[in-house]
């Protein structure tokens, strides 16, 4: 999987389309990523400790990685991410548009 933590990426389907936000946590085995402000759902929930009201609570659910473009932080285009292996063996992500390395961000 080509996005990790903390990337800012774009949303190209679904519901939230067209919006930006930062990714939250990434599950890998799913090939699911949970992104900020996209895809919220509701849950509803008893009273307990933590939460002595209860209610309906809003919050983000995951969405598939494939729907989701890393946007590049030097040419600040959603693109594609490719591999580079470097001189010390080290595999680098990069953008496809403007060939930048992009640190990854964990």
């Amino acid at each position: 999987m080509k996005i990790v933590k903390n990337d800012n990426v774009l949303v190209i389907s679904g519901n939230s389309k067209g919006t930006k936000g930062k990714v939250l946590k990434v599950f890998p085995k799913q090939n699911r990523v949970i992104v900020e402000g996209v895809n919220f759902i509701k849950r509803h929930t008893r009273p307990n400790s933590k939460n002595q009201q209860g209610g309906i609570l809003e919050k983000e659910a995951p969405i598939h990685a494939s729907n989701a473009l890393v946007v590049c932080p030097k040419c600040d285009t959603p693109s594609r991410m490719g591999h580079k292996v470097i001189e010390d063996g080290k595999k680098m992500r990069i953008c496809k548009n403007c060939q930048e390395m992009l640190v990854n961000a964990s």
